[in-house]
Parts: structure tokens; C-alpha cells; sequence
């Protein structure tokens, strides 16, 4: 009975120190995405994705939300940095329905877009189509 709760303590205090490795991972994997976005480097901002979603099982639309450039989300700052290739590729992969809804800020990406007079903008093209 003593080695059943021993071995029980032993698993949940392993499982808790790995779960927050994890999460530490995760921050290091999405670390330079912003970069990455402003840079316009479509080919690696690929890459993160795909290692993301293989080593953590989230796509895009996991994690949008969470991640933060100076205060705007990642779509936001591809369209400040006239990064139209990685702006491009975000609206593709996320779902209409989360571009629809309003960030942090409590603006929908449309309402940004035309508070901030980036209706020109290829990627505010890219997002009208997808709505």
C-alpha cells in the first residue's frame, strides 16, 4: 500500500514538472515569430508553424491570440511593416471567424485596418476576400 502512494507521488509531482517545461517551450519556440513577421520572411514563418504544430499540436489560430508584437498581434504588425507575404499567409491559415471577432484591444481587424488607413494595403485585399 506505502509503494502504491510513493510510486502515485512520485508520477504527479514528474508530471507536473513537465508540464511546465512545456509551456516554457513553447514561449521559447514562438520567441522570434514577430521577428520573423516583420522581416516578411514568409519560407521560415512556414517553418515555425510547422515545427509548432508538430512538437506541440497547435496550429495558428492556437496561439494568435497570445502572441503580442509591441502591442498588436501578428497580422497587425505584418500590415505595419508592409509585410505582405506573411501578412498573406496568416489570413490564409486562420479561420474567417477569428478575423472577424476583436482582439485585445476590442477592435475587429477591419475597424483597425480603416482606423489606421491601411485599406490600400495587399493584405487588407487578402482579408476582405476571406470575410
Amino acid at each position: 500500500m506505502l509503494k502504491i502512494v510513493k510510486t502515485s507521488i512520485a508520477i504527479a509531482a514528474t508530471s507536473l514538472l513537465l508540464t511546465g517545461t512545456a509551456q516554457a517551450n513553447i514561449n521559447d519556440a514562438l520567441q522570434n515569430i514577430c521577428t520573423i513577421v516583420q522581416t516578411d520572411d514568409k519560407g521560415e514563418l512556414r517553418k515555425k508553424m510547422k515545427k509548432v504544430q508538430s512538437d506541440y499540436r497547435m496550429k495558428l489560430k492556437d496561439y494568435y491570440s497570445g502572441v503580442s508584437c509591441g502591442g498588436n498581434s501578428l497580422i497587425r504588425t505584418a500590415m505595419l511593416a508592409d509585410a505582405i507575404e506573411t501578412g498573406t499567409l496568416m489570413v490564409k491559415k486562420m479561420p474567417k471567424s477569428d478575423l472577424t471577432s476583436p482582439e485585445a484591444d476590442g477592435k475587429t481587424l477591419q475597424a483597425w485596418i480603416a482606423e489606421n488607413g491601411l485599406d490600400a494595403s495587399p493584405i487588407s485585399a487578402v482579408i476582405k476576400d476571406r470575410i
